[in-house]
């Protein structure tokens, strides 16, 4: 059964696809966002320690997880006539070749206003051990028929 807008509850979880994180994908993301930051190519660079931080090797740029869960809400929101509106997000962990992400979603709230209606959605990517390494939220426009 497809999912309605009525049909949505609280707590809905919507999965996107796995990503298999490899030095081959980041350097292509470097490639088409053209940013080229040693973070994410240089080993001898990533051997040094950034303040607190040592990243023990390079990470993978955070808005590829932005684009993963973005193409999560797309591809869930489009077919049931909805429209991604807005998304937000934050890294909190590093990601690194070898690591395998995934987006999800859960349903935190619905809103009908005036002239559409609204659905909130927590959204995160994990990493192969269930840990988080993106957190935010989105926000699905379904509209009301004219």
């Amino acid at each position: 059964m497809t999912a309605t807008f009525e049909s949505l509850n609280a707590g809905d979880t919507i999965d996107g696809p796995e990503f298999a994180v490899s030095r081959e994908s980041i350097r292509l993301f470097c490639d088409a966002s053209l940013d080229y930051n040693p973070l994410r190519l240089d080993d001898d660079y990533m051997k040094g320690d950034f303040g607190k931080t040592n990243f023990g090797g390079i990470i993978m740029h955070g808005m590829n997880n932005f684009g993963l869960i973005s193409r999560m809400i797309t591809d869930w929101a489009y077919p049931l006539g909805a429209i991604h509106r807005r998304l937000e997000t934050r890294w909190v962990k590093p990601v690194r070749p070898g690591d395998t992400i995934q987006p999800t979603g859960i349903v935190k709230s619905k809103q009908v206003t005036e002239k559409s209606r609204w659905v909130v959605i927590d959204v995160m990517a994990r990493n192969q051990g269930g840990e988080k390494v993106a957190i935010g939220e989105a926000m699905v426009e379904f509209p009301i028929a004219a």
